[in-house]
């Protein structure tokens, strides 16, 4: 059964860094992309950034270039997201998925970015 757990997730001021990361199990995690998702209030999931099999990112949502690392570690069957100057807008519950995927997903994780 596809399994996944996101941790990380807190209360930030505008500016500041979080380092989210995704525990998976379920089906052979070093064979797929992966991705993160986010979900603001009162929208729709939105891609966040994707990385490939084999560790190199595959794409980033324009409005977190620069400011946002995807990596992974196939070795612990985990996915990282690197999150610097954090803003306001990035507020949101992050999932992460097989790239393309749906669900099921996980419980997520909140990131709040407010002062």
């Amino acid at each position: 059964q596809v399994h996944f757990v996101e941790s990380g997730g807190g209360l930030v001021q505008p500016g500041g860094s979080l380092r989210l990361s995704c525990a998976v199990s379920g089906f052979t995690f070093s064979a797929y992309a992966m991705s993160w998702y986010r979900q603001a209030p009162g929208k729709e999931r939105e891609l966040v950034a994707s990385i490939f099999s084999y560790g190199d990112p595959l794409k980033y949502a324009d409005s977190v270039k620069d400011r946002f690392t995807i990596s992974r570690d196939n070795a612990r069957n985990t996915v990282y997201l690197q999150m610097y100057n954090l803003k306001p807008d990035d507020t949101g519950v992050y999932y992460c998925n097989q790239y393309g995927a749906g669900p099921p997903w996980g419980q997520g994780t909140q990131v709040t970015v407010s002062s």
